[in-house]
């Protein structure tokens, strides 16, 4: 990305570092799912009281987002994302030196309550330190340390937890947050250094938004119906090998890589395009994989084609929502936020009751459903210009 060359240093080392506060919040966020019984052994808990360390950490951040967003909305964007990654940093090694279940729930309890509020505030504060005519690509920086979390985070953390105990993982992940926060503190610009229009929305409107709301919600539920039965989908549909799962996934993680830069890049030309062609991606290779889900092909190509699809979409979408926020947009991409977290919840619950009552082989078409209903929404959405990069900017590029 030409980004990182045409801006001055500190600049981009605070987006890098903001890119790697992402990948520790969502490595952090899901990475008890792959210490399962080592927690659960050495706390002496069932692996269903482990699974709740994630159940409640989701539910806190879709819960107290938007009320935690307008109660910090008046502090300064500088203090407070210091603030909020010195929490990460404390309460992750908090979690590492927990030696009762309560106390590491309640350190965890801690961790989501400030990534409600970074999720909430990171996009408007990396926007704001580049003009605007890049920040498709900006939204692609800060997204990828999200999207390598699951595909990196998880895998490496339980390797780590499995050769060095638990405790380990997290010490890392809060050594690798408190490298952030430094970073942070020494390139973070007290307020916007560009310009002012990542504050509010470019061309506010309130419809236009709730648009782009409705996909987020209906792409992802989509999404998360088929991709949380992804070993039924490939075992019992296909007929794969369960062995094929993690290759699968690990092919399908940097797919969404692939498609948050080129998601990124397409977006600075044309939002409307950017996320409709994902949306269209998505209904397609679901449908591809309801139709020939028996072959194993086939279902092997779709499950990486819907991370290159989530992939572009992811930063797209933020785009838009920078675009069309209606008031600020903090609380904007807030809403966003929650609106993922309603897909997730929606198209798990869809799926799983499709997998109960009609099999696993009809769980790509409740997928393929949502997916037309978001590319609906998505078609719905008004175009808008392309922002030129201003006279000086362009000076300064050459």
């Amino acid at each position: 990305m030409t980004i990182l060359s045409d801006f001055d240093r500190r600049s981009v080392s605070a987006l890098l570092a903001l890119s790697v506060a992402a990948f520790c919040y969502v490595t952090v966020e899901t990475v008890p799912v792959g210490l399962l019984s080592e927690i659960a052994g050495d706390l002496d808990v069932s692996p269903a009281q482990v699974g709740l360390l994630v159940t409640g950490y989701s539910v806190t951040v879709a819960v107290l987002t938007l009320p935690l967003v307008k109660v910090v909305a008046k502090v300064p964007r500088r203090p407070l994302l210091l603030a909020l990654m010195a929490v990460l940093v404390a309460a992750t090694a908090l979690s590492a030196a927990a030696s009762a279940y309560e106390l590491l729930f309640a350190a965890r309890v801690a961790t989501a309550l400030s990534q409600a509020i970074f999720w909430a505030i990171v996009a408007p504060v990396a926007a704001g330190m580049f003009p605007a005519h890049v920040r498709g690509r900006v939204m692609a920086v800060v997204f990828t340390g999200g999207s390598i979390g699951p595909m990196l985070g998880v895998p490496a953390g339980t390797w780590l937890g499995q050769a060095a105990g638990w405790q380990a993982t997290f010490l890392a992940l809060s050594g690798l947050g408190l490298i952030a926060l430094l970073t942070l503190a020494f390139a973070l610009p007290s307020k916007p250094i560009r310009n002012e229009h990542a504050g509010r929305g470019t061309t506010p409107d309130a419809r236009q938004y709730a648009l782009v709301l409705a996909t987020t919600a209906l792409a992802v539920a989509g999404f998360f119906a088929v991709f949380t039965y992804t070993s039924e989908v490939i075992t019992v549909v296909a007929g794969m090998s369960a062995a094929l799962l993690g290759p699968l996934l690990l092919a399908r993680g940097l797919a969404d890589f692939g498609g948050i830069a080129a998601g990124g890049v397409l977006s600075d030309r044309n939002q409307r395009l950017a996320v409709t062609l994902p949306a269209v991606l998505i209904a397609a290779t679901l449908l591809a994989m309801y139709v020939f889900g028996a072959n194993p092909w086939v279902t092997g190509a779709t499950v990486v084609l819907t991370g290159l699809a989530m992939g572009a979409l992811t930063p797209a979408l933020q785009n838009r929502v920078m675009e069309f926020a209606p008031g600020s947009t903090d609380t904007a991409s807030a809403g966003n936020s929650i609106a993922y977290n309603v897909g997730i919840a929606l198209g798990s619950s869809l799926g799983g009751l499709t997998l109960a009552q009609a099999g696993p082989g009809a769980v790509a078409l409740t997928g393929t459903v949502l997916a037309l209903a978001a590319l609906a929404t998505a078609v719905s959405t008004k175009a808008t210009a392309r922002i030129e990069a201003a006279p000086a900017t362009q000076e300064v590029a050459k």
